[in-house]
């Protein structure tokens, strides 16, 4: 996985992109359809300026109020655009790398169509004792591999997750997003700095739901 974190230079101002359905984790990278015309102005702001973006799920019941400021949870994931694609409607095709989780301080006023806000970076931890981490590792890949066939082309590439040189952290974050968790669950992923406290959750919430009907996984997800 490539080292792509916000630089010191990051001001600690965000774009907002409030979505109800996705949760964004550092190292992944998601690609979006970008057509209300705030939302096309932020992109062309981000675009002329440094690229970042910050995407942060709505609260329940944000229909009421989506073309106002419906509210938002207090953990966002900022992103660069690593590629875009402007339409000849002004609409935009992008592909945006989650970098670092923030907390949302408190939102700011603007001349803009969209949200801006003040946000603190969340800075990543993890267990210090190497076979306490590495036990995570095992518990994590125990109720994973198990998912899959032994010849499934999905499986390989997960056990080469596992195997490489991934950081526990990193691979809990590619883990939460692709796997087909309940959104409040990935939310509070994105929330918990610490990736030992992420790992003992998601190992739990697979156990729990062992007994369900298998489920597939989604395929050919990749961490670069």
């Amino acid at each position: 996985m490539i080292d792509d974190v916000l630089s010191d230079e990051f001001p600690g101002i965000a774009r907002l992109f409030p979505l109800p359905n996705l949760v964004l984790f550092p190292g992944v990278i998601q690609g979006l359809h970008i057509f209300e015309p705030r939302y096309r102005q932020m992109t062309a702001d981000a675009l002329a300026s440094d690229s970042l973006i910050a995407l942060v799920l709505l609260q329940p019941d944000w229909e009421e109020r989506y073309d106002q400021k419906p509210p938002i949870v207090p953990v966002a994931c900022v992103g660069r655009i690593v590629w875009s694609e402007i339409l000849p409607d002004g609409r935009y095709n992008l592909r945006l790398r989650g970098l670092n989780r923030v907390r949302i301080v408190e939102e700011l006023p603007s001349d803009r169509l969209y949200r801006t806000a003040r946000v603190d970076r969340l800075i990543e931890t993890a267990p210090t004792d190497l076979n306490e981490s590495k036990t995570l590792r095992q518990e994590l890949a125990s109720v994973i591999l198990p998912r899959f066939e032994n010849n499934d082309p999905a499986r390989r590439q997960i056990q080469e997750l596992f195997d490489g040189e991934m950081s526990l952290g990193q691979l809990c974050d590619i883990l939460a997003y692709a796997m087909p968790l309940p959104l409040e669950l990935k939310q509070a992923m994105l929330a918990e700095p610490h990736a030992g406290l992420r790992a003992i959750a998601i190992t739990a919430a697979l156990r729990t739901s062992a007994s369900q009907a298998k489920r597939p996984f989604p395929p050919g997800f990749s961490p670069n």
